[in-house]
């Protein structure tokens, strides 16, 4: 058992010792009417990097997403994400796996009734956190974020980016590996939205991973990372410092 944790811990690598803290090969998925989601993708993200995703409503970004978390299991090929085998993962060491990521959404996804404070705290009360810890921890990553004197809002007395400030405290408290951002501006207007932007930038050159699944030109033009274009389910473009690819 002993042997086995340590193989995961080393990640993914290639024969010339190319480590990966993402590592997807010849992988489809089908929905459950047989058409496909995802056709032979091939990527991989090694540790420290910034993607982003792109594409429009429908190219495979969701079920990508959804893949790397472990919520749905591939029909074929072979993923890793941190060191474990998504293919062959048992139900029960899931839990374990999705502790090395943090996770935003579009949508927030706060706890309405609580506050600012324990919405972040939540997160590490799941993974048994102390309360001394976690009394030293929240706040730290709330100054982090730059919501130090908001601990005690409610999310509806938020605005918009606030939201998604708390939603980016409560990802990053468990300090993960891997911080995967779904659609994380889609609610927010420009301000707002290179604030965050900024603030991912800089949690990506502080040693996370970040991976920004976005079909928002104007943020992908601008920051100029590698980017991976999704189009019907396949992979048409990989590029570094790459921009956004509108379908013809």
């Amino acid at each position: 058992m002993a042997k086995d944790t340590k193989k995961k811990r080393k990640g993914k690598a290639d024969a010339d010792g190319t480590k990966y803290a993402i590592y997807l090969e010849g992988v489809n998925k089908a929905y459950e009417d047989g058409v496909p989601a995802l056709t032979d993708i091939d990527l991989k993200i090694t540790p420290g990097e910034f993607v982003f995703i792109a594409g429009e409503t429908g190219s495979g970004k969701s079920t990508l997403i959804k893949l790397l978390l472990r919520e749905l299991k591939a029909d074929e090929g072979k993923i890793n994400v941190c060191g474990y085998d998504l293919m062959r993962i048992k139900r029960r060491d899931v839990p374990k796996f999705r502790r090395n990521l943090g996770v935003v959404f579009q949508n927030f996804r706060l706890l309405k009734e609580r506050n600012v404070y324990d919405n972040v705290a939540f997160a590490q009360r799941i993974i048994q956190k102390s309360e001394r810890e976690i009394r030293k921890n929240v706040p730290s990553i709330l100054s982090a974020v730059g919501l130090a004197g908001k601990y005690k809002a409610k999310p509806k007395q938020l605005s918009g980016g606030e939201q998604q400030r708390v939603a980016l405290a409560r990802a990053l408290v468990n300090k993960p590996t891997i911080l995967l951002a779904d659609e994380p501006t889609g609610n927010l207007d420009p301000k707002n939205t290179n604030e965050i932007m900024h603030l991912l930038e800089k949690i990506n050159e502080n040693g996370t991973t970040v991976v920004v699944v976005t079909h928002n030109r104007e943020i992908v033009n601008a920051m100029q990372k590698r980017v991976v274009t999704l189009r019907k389910g396949a992979i048409v473009s990989d590029e570094e410092k790459g921009g956004y690819i509108d379908e013809d």
